[in-house]
């Protein structure tokens, strides 16, 4: 597997691999506080070039790919999503630290994100695609049994949130051989 940047695009989303310049656009858009409610680290606010600069360093070191997402359709960057703990030697990548404004959530960004996300991923050689989240982020769990992806488990207390309790975690994925299902589901919501 050989994961390495690039600009991914569809009719509908355009996610630009994170760059330094994408600093102060995504900054307002990450400013809504119900977006971090669940999430390990913050990133409104004055927490946010701390938030930007994590994901800057975890693709420095070659771990992640993040990408500010661009809807076309508004012609405005709604949100963030990024490929994590890249593992070439399993071909397994994570999709995860995703969130949008509320004005794209429920809207054909995500499922569209997914398809290029999930499409450069196999393309790339990947065998497996991990998704998780917090138990208690019923939304993140209904969009990934949605799209398709299986059900794993979930890790009790496995990790702490910014405010310092500790979460369950609840794992989906996507396999190779389940993609073309996955795919086809994906661009029926977006074309029907």
């Amino acid at each position: 597997m050989e994961l390495t940047p690039a600009v991914l695009e569809n009719d509908w989303v355009r996610l630009d691999p994170m760059e330094e310049r994408h600093r102060e656009i995504l900054r307002p858009v990450a400013n809504e506080e119900d977006l971090w409610a669940l999430a390990t680290i913050r990133g409104n606010g004055e927490h946010f070039d701390n938030w930007f600069d994590l994901q800057l360093a975890g693709q420095a070191k070659g771990n992640q790919i993040s990408h500010a997402v661009y809807r076309k359709s508004t012609q405005e960057y709604v949100g963030h999503s990024a490929f994590l703990a890249i593992s070439p030697p399993h071909a397994r990548v994570e999709i995860g630290w995703t969130w949008y404004t509320r004005g794209a959530r429920g809207t054909e960004v995500n499922p569209a994100a997914k398809l290029a996300l999930l499409g450069r991923l196999f393309e790339c050689g990947a065998e497996r695609a991990e998704l998780k989240t917090h138990g208690r982020n019923k939304r993140s769990q209904a969009a990934m049994k949605k799209m398709g992806a299986i059900y794993e488990g979930t890790q009790r207390q496995h990790t702490r949130t910014w405010r310092g309790d500790l979460r369950d975690t609840v794992w989906f994925s996507v396999l190779k051989d389940e993609w073309p299902a996955v795919r086809d589901g994906l661009m029926a919501r977006l074309t029907g």
